[in-house]
């Protein structure tokens, strides 16, 4: 008799020890659901270039940035001037450029904001411009999988919206194309021209 019940002691202890285990992994699995509905753009943002990327002259370079509600990455290739005329030259005047080099320049947003005024909704997004000697056009596009040229009628037909920007200078001669934040705006600084683009 005193076997039999230190065996059923012994079953209900695992029973217990089971539905314990099981309420833990429910109550975890509840916890990050949770955090996911309540932060539907909680996911991994990275920057990803193609094969023989380490290998190229404009090496792949990436932002992060925060804004109202959200975190933001942008990449692109980072081409330098190697004492070529630029901004006019090498990017003409007029006409599209990828705002980088190699792939798209791109954005990776977690939730919804604006960029220059274009609305959008979590996820990524190219990033074209037209340069002009006082004002840019800037375009957002939904077409990121592709190489980033050539800009053409097809790849412009799945722009979002575009704004423009003014053309401001730099303080001193930038060699390499920069991306950074300030003041919450996105800044594109090459050679002597620098472009503020705004977010949320």
């Amino acid at each position: 008799m005193q076997r039999l019940v230190i065996r059923l002691a012994a079953v209900a202890a695992a029973v217990l020890t089971v539905v314990w285990v099981a309420q833990t992994a429910d109550a975890e699995a509840t916890s990050i659901d949770m955090e996911t509905y309540a932060n539907p753009g909680v996911q991994e943002l990275s920057c990803s270039a193609g094969e023989g990327a380490e290998d190229r002259p404009s090496p792949l370079k990436q932002l992060r940035f925060s804004y109202d509600g959200g975190e933001g990455l942008l990449c692109y290739g980072a081409p330098s001037a190697r004492g070529r005329d630029v901004i006019g030259g090498l990017v003409p005047f007029g006409s599209p450029w990828r705002a980088g080099a190699n792939e798209p320049t791109t954005f990776h947003l977690s939730a919804a904001t604006s960029i220059g005024g274009v609305s959008l909704e979590a996820g990524s997004y190219s990033f074209y411009v037209i340069p002009g000697e006082s004002e840019w056009e800037l375009m957002l596009n939904t077409n990121t999988d592709r190489w980033g040229i050539p800009i053409n009628a097809d790849v412009r037909s799945t722009e979002v919206g575009s704004f423009t920007a003014a053309a401001g200078s730099t303080d001193a001669m930038v060699e390499t194309l920069t991306y950074s934040n300030a003041d919450g705006a996105i800044v594109l600084e090459w050679e002597n021209t620098r472009i503020s683009i705004p977010i949320g």
